[in-house]
């Protein structure tokens, strides 16, 4: 009897918050998720930024701040607000798993200061912060190859054209390899298609210019792709 008793006291306990507190735990999760947004922004990289994802990481914060310090330590009140948060059905896909670590990272900082946990929520900030920049400088898990798509036109049966052509190939790329070769110009000229692979990036300029200088090529198109490779 006595253990129903100390569960249902558990389940319907409440902790009583100053209104000094409450205000003290809103304030922090609204600056501490302020430099997880401003952070967010100033380290974006991808296509599709969205200003409202940005609001929404200051607001995640907060509104779990307050829910946390709403529910306080009450079982009946954890329940209640699980059983309210299962109607709402969020629908808002996120594409980049980085927009969701920055997420969880907001909200996350909301539950600590609305559990009253001020050192961990600040710490936390911090640490976190310095990891975002450390990431977005440093060179870490960076893969980029400098990859391009080559096109040129050459004159049929001109076999000293594709020697010629061979030859700026490895002289400026680390790897090559055609795609496709076509007739155009009713026969009488020949289009290439390469994928390269650049030594360097400052290549792209003087593999354009050595091929263009060759006689019997013609209208050299060189795109990169480094672009699709990494954001």
């Amino acid at each position: 009897m006595n253990g129903w008793t100390d569960l249902l006291s558990a389940a319907g306990s409440t902790q009583s918050l100053s209104l000094q507190h409450v205000i003290s735990a809103m304030l922090l999760s609204f600056v501490l998720c302020s430099v997880i947004a401003k952070l967010y922004q100033v380290t974006f990289q991808s296509l599709s930024y969205s200003r409202s994802f940005v609001h929404t990481l200051i607001l995640g914060g907060m509104i779990t701040c307050m829910v946390m310090m709403s529910m306080g330590d009450s079982i009946a009140r954890g329940v209640g607000v699980l059983g309210a948060l299962s109607l709402i059905r969020f629908r808002t896909v996120v594409r980049d798993p980085r927009d969701m670590m920055f997420l969880f990272a907001s909200l996350g900082l909301g539950i600590a200061c609305g559990a009253g946990m001020f050192a961990v929520a600040v710490t936390g900030c911090v640490l976190i912060s310095s990891v975002i920049v450390l990431l977005h400088w440093a060179p870490f898990a960076t893969h980029r190859r400098y990859e391009a798509m080559l096109r040129f036109l050459v004159e049929a049966n001109d076999d000293k054209a594709r020697t010629d052509v061979d030859g700026v190939l490895a002289e400026c790329c680390s790897a090559y390899t055609m795609l496709a070769m076509r007739e155009a110009v009713q026969g009488d000229l020949l289009e290439y298609s390469y994928q390269i692979r650049l030594i360097d990036p400052s290549y792209q300029v003087d593999i354009v210019k050595k091929l263009e200088a060759l006689e019997s090529i013609a209208e050299v198109n060189l795109v990169m792709q480094r672009t699709t490779v990494e954001l």
